[in-house]
């Protein structure tokens, strides 16, 4: 088992990041608080670490006008990482979705999709990342993409979708499709991250992938369901809560656990002190 950390966003955003910035390039402009992000989750247990490069890929980089900087931002991600882990804690390369629709759906070639993946898992690799983590994906056309990208490189991969209380992505996957894919694409690890299922309702989902698969699984809730506010999107759960549905996703055959938007140094402690006691 490894427990791996939580939310970027929400330890860049205590630490005074303002919201509409691009994440990705603080590794470059603001290492130290990048640094002292992951510093604070190795220091409250975690057993491996994300790159800051959830949106890293250059199509979500380009609404920011980052796009040419995609594998700049990525080994500068991979080595702050790394620099903090050591030799002590694993570093996950983190991949996730482009934020456009593919075609036949959308507009988006599904060819420049899938280089913008191999541009940003390659940067990764280069930047000396353990694994790979393509997450928070809904489509499974851009999650196989995405996938065999990273399997591309030769390191293993963990993938995950996101699901919404009714058992299905935005896009109507089920965890069975999910787990079917994701493996044939060369996943070595499926589960669930995100969505707007809270973490008990996580396990469900888990529970469907464990029927689905022999697969180890990876479980990283958000801290809560979502719930919008005049002054955004509040994630309602504390520490005790989140850490609570850890013992099912152990049940189900998580081997990764973690946590996602909303989820804090101080949730991770909490994990950590549930199943390691």
């Amino acid at each position: 088992m490894l427990i791996c950390d939580g939310a970027m966003g929400t330890t860049l955003s205590a630490a005074g990041h303002s919201s509409g910035r691009s994440l990705e390039l603080m590794n470059v402009d603001e290492p130290d608080l990048v640094r002292a992000a992951h510093q604070a989750y190795v220091d409250a247990g975690a057993d491996a670490i994300e790159t800051n490069t959830f949106q890293g890929n250059r199509v979500a980089l380009a609404a920011h006008g980052l796009g040419e900087r995609a594998v700049e931002l990525n080994r500068a991600a991979a080595k702050l990482a790394r620099s903090v882990a050591g030799d002590r804690v694993f570093v996950a390369g983190s991949i996730g979705p482009t934020g456009r629709i593919l075609e036949p759906y959308g507009e988006f070639d599904p060819e420049a999709a899938r280089a913008a993946f191999e541009e940003q898992a390659q940067a990764l690799a280069e930047g000396g990342v353990d694994f790979l983590v393509v997450e928070t994906f809904t489509a499974a056309e851009e999650v196989v993409l995405a996938i065999g990208a990273a399997a591309a490189t030769g390191l293993p991969v963990a993938a995950s979708m996101s699901f919404d209380p009714n058992g299905r992505t935005a896009f109507g996957v089920l965890p069975k499709r999910a787990a079917d894919e994701m493996a044939a694409a060369g996943a070595s690890v499926v589960g669930a991250n995100c969505g707007t299922v809270t973490p008990l309702e996580m396990v469900t989902i888990l529970e469907q992938f464990r029927a689905a698969t022999d697969l180890p699984l990876i479980a990283q809730p958000n801290a809560g369901r979502p719930e919008r506010t005049e002054s955004g999107v509040r994630f309602p759960a504390g520490p005790e809560e989140v850490a609570e549905a850890t013992p099912g996703f152990r049940r189900a055959g998580a081997t990764i656990i973690g946590g996602c938007c909303g989820t804090t140094p101080e949730h991770i402690r909490e994990i950590v002190a549930r199943l390691r006691g």
